[in-house]
């Protein structure tokens, strides 16, 4: 490696919605999830299940693989979970009994007004404005609706930075909500060249997850004590994960993250090390394949981060990488800083349920 560099964060997919706590961020689902019609989980009649929508409070976690959450169950929130509820909403005052089915822009009014300070008090005020986590309701679903339920489970969910939902463990009031991937993910690129969600690293992509850093304690660093942190373990990292791979070879680069001072201020004190082709002018370049050494030990999953591309039957709380970090490869001698990746633009995201 004779290159490395800080690049970007993630997708450019926040949104403001104003609470009355503050500047409060979140990223939001513009179309949000329906709830099913009498599910009631694997084996349980539809006419005659409960539906754990219906019955989830405040701390609850639920679960599902179909599109249309018909297998929704609640779960305990150590497990894999899609959903954390963070509150209950009745939104009949606003939305009598004649009224229609809210479109994508009005859900989202809906979910700043409901579900942002619920959910921020939920998290006990401490919410990371760029980290993994998004905010949003479980709304009735139009036959639902139709029917007069107005009802409204408000809670959390981690999305890709395409917007795609990824799977959580633990309870989000226990996690640190840095926005950080296990070491073996890689990124995907959208048609436009941005940064999409988990794919297969076989697959174009924009990069490929070596390492998670953790910050130490104390007051926040400024941008240029967390290069100086990150230039030398995400070194480090990179040559144990690729198991010294000569990565200007391939015009590939080391690459890192860094928190701002409002993640900081949310507790958030992990960044992910990662491998990305050499940008053209600022621009993504996708590529292929992994750098990971093959004749490696088997990566291993933690909680957090949430999301992991490594197949687990249940979260192990096992370390993000081996603790073996030590390496005598010295870390790149040089590198160049394109724009910081801090700086993103704000632009909503979509999510859609198919019924």
């Amino acid at each position: 490696m004779s290159a490395t560099t800080r690049w970007f964060r993630r997708g450019d997919h926040l949104v403001m919605l104003g609470a009355s706590a503050g500047a409060f961020v979140l990223l939001a689902l513009s179309t949000l999830t329906g709830w099913p019609v009498g599910a009631g989980g694997a084996g349980s009649p539809a006419t005659t299940a409960v539906n754990p929508v219906m019955a989830a409070q405040a701390g609850d976690c639920l679960n599902w693989t179909k599109q249309d959450l018909s297998d929704v169950e609640k779960v305990d929130c150590a497990a894999q979970h899609l959903f954390e509820v963070t509150g209950v909403a009745d939104i009949s005052a606003a939305h009598g009994p004649q009224a229609p089915f809210p479109d994508d822009e009005q859900w989202q009014q809906i979910s700043q007004e409901q579900c942002a300070k619920t959910s921020l008090d939920y998290l006990g005020g401490k919410f990371d404005p760029y980290g993994k986590y998004t905010v949003g309701p479980l709304n009735p679903g139009e036959r639902l609706w139709a029917e007069g339920r107005r009802t409204l489970r408000c809670g959390l969910q981690v999305a890709g930075p395409a917007g795609g939902l990824l799977p959580s463990y633990g309870t989000a009031r226990a996690q640190d909500q840095s926005d950080v991937y296990d070491p073996g993910v890689c990124l995907g690129i959208t048609a436009t060249g941005s940064v999409a969600d988990p794919i297969d690293c076989a697959k174009p992509h924009t990069f490929e997850i070596t390492g998670v850093v953790p910050m130490p304690p104390g007051e926040f660093p400024v941008p240029d004590q967390q290069d100086e942190l990150m230039f030398t373990e995400c070194a480090k990292l990179t040559t144990e994960y690729t198991g010294g791979a000569d990565l200007k070879a391939r015009g590939l680069i080391v690459t890192w993250d860094t928190r701002v001072p409002q993640s900081w201020a949310a507790g958030s004190r992990l960044a992910n090390c990662k491998v990305g082709a050499t940008p053209v002018d600022g621009v993504l370049i996708a590529w292929e394949g992994s750098v990971r050494n093959p004749d490696a030990p088997p990566l291993t999953t933690s909680n957090p981060p949430q999301t992991t591309a490594v197949q687990q039957d249940e979260p192990t709380g096992a370390p993000l990488h081996s603790q073996s970090n030590s390496s005598s490869a010295a870390p790149p001698s040089s590198g160049s800083k394109p724009p910081k990746s801090d700086e993103t633009t704000t632009t909503a995201t979509t999510t859609t349920t198919s019924r």
